[in-house]
């Protein structure tokens, strides 16, 4: 009688660690983080931005070329580049794993302070990115 018992009690046991296994493996992604239960079609890897060229806070000519690098897109239409709300027209070029982007700031810009915004836009919002560094742009 003894055994049938411990037969079951461990049969019980044996039964609610595997349901809890399962729920653990199942609800992995819950979180609110991206990071979570396996990839989806959904989920996206966020672009990175970084080398930003002339560096932050530099004191620039007007029409000084910059550049920067983005990595983790698809392709540079992603990409849109403005100093002062006006859009900047640039190339790409892609070097793997990223793009290389160069860009001159506008003729218009003498004697003033201006910050190179850079928006990566992506089918979702938390996979946008944005970022951008300020220079000094000096009489011509």
């Amino acid at each position: 009688m003894k055994q049938k018992k411990l037969l079951g009690l461990f049969f019980m046991i044996a039964c609610l660690n595997s349901g809890a296994i399962n729920a653990s493996e199942h609800h992995s992604g819950h979180g609110g983080s991206g990071g979570g239960g396996g990839s989806t079609p959904g989920t996206c890897e966020k672009a990175r931005l970084s080398k930003f060229l002339p560096p932050h806070l530099t004191a620039v000519v007007p029409e000084a070329e910059f550049s920067f690098l983005v990595f983790n897109i698809d392709k540079p239409e992603q990409v849109s580049v403005t100093v002062k709300n006006i859009p900047i027209d640039f190339t790409a070029e892609f070097k793997d794993p990223f793009y290389l982007i160069k860009g001159k700031l506008p003729a218009s810009l003498v004697n003033t302070a201006a910050r190179i915004n850079i928006k990566v836009s992506a089918k979702s919002n938390h996979c946008e990115a944005e970022d951008g560094w300020l220079l000094k742009i000096a009489d011509k």
